[in-house]
This record gives C-alpha cells, sequence and structure tokens, in this order.
C-alpha cells in the first residue's frame, strides 16, 4: 500500500491551554462565558440590522455578515475546546482534526475579505460620496459576500490539500485547543519543511495581501477625510477608527502566527486564543459602542421586544400552558 496515503493515527490528543488539571474548572467558566458573550452579541448586531429600516445599508449589510463570520469563527472550535476543561484525557478524531483545519481556514479566510469589502465601501462612500449608492448596490454587496466564501473556500482546500495525503504513524499530540495546520504537519512521518513553507505562504499571501490592501484604502480615505473639517467627515472620523481598530487586532495576530517564523508554542496558544475568541467579542464591542446609529437601533429593540408587561405576559403565558 501507498505509505502516503495510508495514515496509522486515528485520533489526535489536544494539550489545551495548559496541562495543569488545577485551573481547568475556572477556564471552564471563563470561556464559557466568553463564549456566550460572542454568541450574544454578534446575533445582537445581526437582529438589530435586520429589524432596523434604517440599517438596511451596505455597510451594515456587511456588518452583520462580519458578525456571522465571527460567530462561526468562534464554533469551530471553542465548544470543543469548554468541553474538554471537564475530562481529562482530550482526543479529537482524524476526521475532526481535519475539518477544524477546514474551518478554520474558510472562516478565517473568508471575515479577511470581508474587512477588505468594509474598507472599499467607507471609500467609496468618502472618496465617492455621489456615486455610492449606484456602487454599493444591493447586487455588488451581495457579490462582494459571495466573493469573501469563495476566497475563503479556495483558500482552505488549497491548505487541505497539503495535509490530507500525509503519513501520520507517530507521535498525536498537538500542543493547542484545536488542529492548526502548522502543528499538525510537524506530526508526519516524512520530512515536511517544504509542505510546511507552502502551508505558511499561501496564508501569508492572504493575510498580507489582504492587509496592504486595507492600509492603502484607509491611508486614502484619511487623506481625502484630513482636507474636510464637517460634521459628516468627523462621523467619517470615528467609522474608519473603529475599522482600523478591528483590522489591527484581527490580523495582527494572524501575521505574526503565520508569517513571524519565531513564534513559540506558548505564543500560539495566545494568539489563537485572541483571533478565535477575543476577536469576535471585540467587533461588536467596538462597532456598537462606537456607533450612533446602532445603539439608537439597538435602544429601539430592547424597548419593542424586553418591555416589562411583554414580559411578564410571556412568563404568564408559560405559566399558564405548562399548568396545563
Amino acid at each position: 500500500m501507498n505509505e502516503t496515503k495510508f495514515s496509522w493515527v486515528n485520533e489526535f490528543v489536544l494539550l489545551g491551554l495548559s496541562t495543569s488539571q488545577e485551573p481547568q474548572p475556572f477556564l471552564f467558566v471563563v470561556f464559557s462565558l466568553l463564549y456566550l458573550t460572542i454568541l450574544l452579541g454578534n446575533f445582537l448586531i445581526i437582529l438589530t440590522v435586520i429589524s432596523d429600516a434604517h440599517l438596511h445599508t451596505p455597510m451594515y449589510f456587511l456588518l452583520a455578515n462580519l458578525s456571522f463570520t465571527d460567530i462561526c469563527l468562534a464554533s469551530f472550535a471553542t465548544p470543543k475546546m469548554i468541553t474538554d476543561f471537564l475530562v481529562e484525557h482530550k482526543t479529537i478524531s482524524f476526521e475532526a482534526c481535519l475539518a477544524q483545519i477546514f474551518f478554520i481556514h474558510l472562516f478565517g479566510g473568508g471575515e479577511m475579505v470581508i474587512l477588505v469589502s468594509m474598507a472599499y465601501d467607507r471609500y467609496v462612500a468618502i472618496c465617492k460620496p455621489l456615486h455610492y449608492m449606484t456602487i454599493m448596490s444591493r447586487h455588488m454587496c451581495v457579490i462582494l459576500v459571495l466573493i469573501a466564501w469563495c476566497v475563503g473556500l479556495i483558500h482552505t482546500t488549497i491548505q487541505m490539500s497539503f495535509a490530507v495525503n500525509l503519513p501520520f504513524c507517530g507521535p498525536n499530540q498537538v500542543d493547542s485547543f484545536f488542529c492548526d495546520l502548522p502543528l499538525v504537519t510537524k506530526l508526519a512521518c516524512r520530512d515536511t519543511y517544504f509542505v510546511s513553507l507552502l502551508v505558511l505562504a499561501n496564508s501569508g499571501f492572504l493575510s498580507v495581501i489582504s492587509f496592504f490592501l486595507l492600509v492603502i484604502s484607509y491611508t486614502v480615505i484619511l487623506v481625502t477625510v484630513r482636507n474636510h473639517s464637517s460634521a459628516s467627515m468627523a462621523k467619517a472620523r470615528s467609522t474608519l477608527t473603529a475599522h482600523i481598530t478591528v483590522v489591527i487586532l484581527f490580523f495582527g495576530p494572524c501575521i505574526f502566527t503565520y508569517v513571524w517564523p519565531f513564534n513559540s508554542y506558548s505564543v500560539d496558544k495566545v494568539l489563537a486564543v485572541f483571533y478565535t475568541i477575543f476577536t469576535p467579542i471585540l467587533n461588536p464591542t467596538i462597532y456598537t459602542l462606537r456607533n450612533k446609529e446602532m445603539k439608537t437601533a439597538m435602544s429601539k429593540l430592547k424597548s419593542q421586544y424586553l418591555k416589562p408587561g411583554q414580559i411578564f405576559a410571556v412568563i404568564r403565558n408559560v405559566l399558564f400552558l405548562e399548568s396545563k
């Protein structure tokens, strides 16, 4: 049988964030609360954008898609990590490990393109305001989101092609809380130096190109904004500050992980937690706390669906149905 197509390893052992059993209950509570915050915060943004007609604009359409991608990015590994805090032997099947690799690059690549699309949206809105609604039509917005998912799919397919035929016959311990391709390839039963270079080159190319496109876009926008002093330009500066903050928080760890060659495993774990958990939390926080339209829309949503009388009516109906 061809050795390169045969795998003796049926499962991998995830070492997690800590090998010590003492902090596991504490970490279980902390990351359960963080994951719940991710779900509630991003679902709230999606619900707010859908329910408020004033937010049916290209910028908020892309923001809702960013929130959806953040939910996906946080969900591919975080539930597994949380349940692993309750068990001593943290294992994952070979197929599930490959699935995690597939989804992290799918959602990560898609989020990069969505961030670039949001920068393009702000460029058109600020630099070409008279043509904004023509250029950023609903059709264009849908195309940008489809491009994001297509780029993510192509990116993850290329990454998977590097790993799917690797032989695994020896060590099976992954020093992280999920299967990441650079860590898994090092466990293969053959020299993977060239494969590791291809993996890093593919991820690094997408990360660096997206980052430079964002830098160029925001540089042009900031130069344009600097020449204006109206109230609308002040609003534009506030929006740009939020966008740039999100870009730095997301791309910083990604570029450091896949481009910088001297990072250690402990640093890898911290960065992995950052872009899979903390970034999906910070995105809704940044976009809602610095955005008056979102805060106003959320206040309307709260007053519409969270009135005390309505809450008591729902509770009374539930109790009445249960008593029946």
